[in-house]
């Protein structure tokens, strides 16, 4: 259960950056305004909190981590909000980051 728990909170962390990024664009790049940025903003202090609550209590395991999970939801945010078509290349190189995912939150340690 504790290894579900991570991975739900793994992509709520996911959701709440890369929203937030992707929100902040918008408002800038595609002059969208300051709500976006604002929505943005409060989206990616969420995010913090939410890493907050892994089990794992080790910061930077955490981070390291979820960076894979970065790597694999922004391809796939992308895909689903942006239209974004990944080649193999990159389906690839986000498989690898999963990988290391599991290799670093999930691997026995006595």
């Amino acid at each position: 259960m504790t290894m579900v728990r991570s991975l739900v909170l793994f992509a709520l962390a996911a959701l709440a950056e890369i929203g937030g990024a992707w929100l902040i664009w918008q408002g800038v790049r595609e002059q969208r305004g300051l709500a976006w940025i604002g929505a943005g903003v409060i989206a990616l202090g969420l995010y913090g909190f939410v890493a907050t609550l892994q089990p794992d209590a080790n910061f930077g395991r955490i981070l390291a981590a979820y960076g894979g999970v970065f790597v694999a939801g922004s391809l796939a945010w992308g895909m689903v909000v942006d239209g974004f078509r990944p080649d193999r290349w990159d389906v690839i190189g986000a498989l690898v980051c999963l990988a290391g995912v599991l290799v670093i939150m999930y691997a026995p340690r006595g």
